[in-house]
């Protein structure tokens, strides 16, 4: 009796009292799309924009975890920690660079006109990012082009279509 008494307590602590956001359920997909596409051996530059949302998305859902504020910019400062904290430790595991050839002025060798090398994991990453960054926005948009009905899910479905059709495009064209 006390065992299932004890395990029935510890199962409710792990359940939250409120749902302020979607966050958890992005989080969780872009995770979980960033696995699906390492395991089918998707490129570099895919998994980063899928490991990229995944951590912004999770530095903006722990970032608004402490209820007071102790220092100036904390919330944009925890989720640079929590983004950095993610893509860093992962980068050595995906060492994949590609070319960027940038022609826009002068002769080749001068700084408008070379070519560089890309981390591919790290540039997917930033994309990833962005893409999380903007979807609220797109999702606002929706909401106010369909006179403030949402579509059930409509936050985390617009992220997940954007991440699927930016990584498809990505991997047709490379």
């Amino acid at each position: 009796m006390k065992k299932s008494l004890l395990l029935a307590a510890s199962i409710l602590t792990l359940i939250p009292k409120i749902a302020l956001a979607h966050c958890p359920l992005c989080t969780v997909g872009a995770g979980a799309l960033a696995v699906l596409a390492a395991s089918l051996g998707i490129s570099s530059l895919v998994v980063g924009v899928m490991i990229g949302a995944f951590a912004l998305a999770l530095g903006l859902w722990i970032g608004k975890m402490p209820k007071k504020k102790y220092i100036p910019y904390q919330y944009i400062i925890l989720v640079v920690v929590i983004f950095l904290g993610t893509i860093i430790p992962i980068m050595p595991l995906v060492k994949d660079y590609g070319p960027l050839y940038v022609s826009i002025i002068g002769e080749y060798g001068t700084l408008l006109h070379n070519t560089y090398t890309v981390n591919l994991f790290l540039a997917g990453s930033i994309l990833g990012a962005f893409i999380m960054f903007v979807a609220p926005f797109i999702s606002r948009f929706v909401t106010k082009t369909r006179s403030g009905r949402t579509v059930p899910y409509q936050g985390i479905s617009i992220v997940l279509a954007l991440l699927i059709i930016v990584s498809v495009i990505i991997e047709i064209l490379s």
